[in-house]
């Protein structure tokens, strides 16, 4: 199993925080040889310092993980539903059109 779209989400949320690797290596006390081992998908860390990351990064397991799990959809679905209700009514609309124009041609 690769683990390159963990370490890309990891990233991504490290990012988004404006942090770097050497201050999230620093709070969650790993090396940042490790973290970017992580990132590059080269390593995988031990359950205990993968909560820690997640804590750390303010992000759920289902987000980071949603790539890899079978069931990762649902979790992608989910996002996107919250993403979509707090868009204005007009675009929500737009989009649901585009959705069963998709669904439709797959009938």
């Amino acid at each position: 199993m690769g683990f390159e779209s963990i370490g890309i989400k990891i990233r991504e949320k490290r990012d988004a925080m404006s942090l770097r690797q050497e201050d999230l290596a620093e709070k969650a006390n790993l090396s940042v040889d490790f973290i970017s081992k992580i990132e590059r998908g080269e390593r995988f860390p031990k359950l205990q310092n993968f909560v820690m990351l997640l804590n750390e990064l303010d992000a759920s397991a289902d987000e980071i993980l949603a790539d890899v799990l079978d069931k990762g959809y649902i979790t992608r679905s989910s996002y996107y539903v919250e993403q979509i209700a707090t868009l204005p009514k007009e675009e929500q609309e737009r989009i649901f059109a585009v959705l069963e124009a998709l669904l439709k041609d797959r009938r």
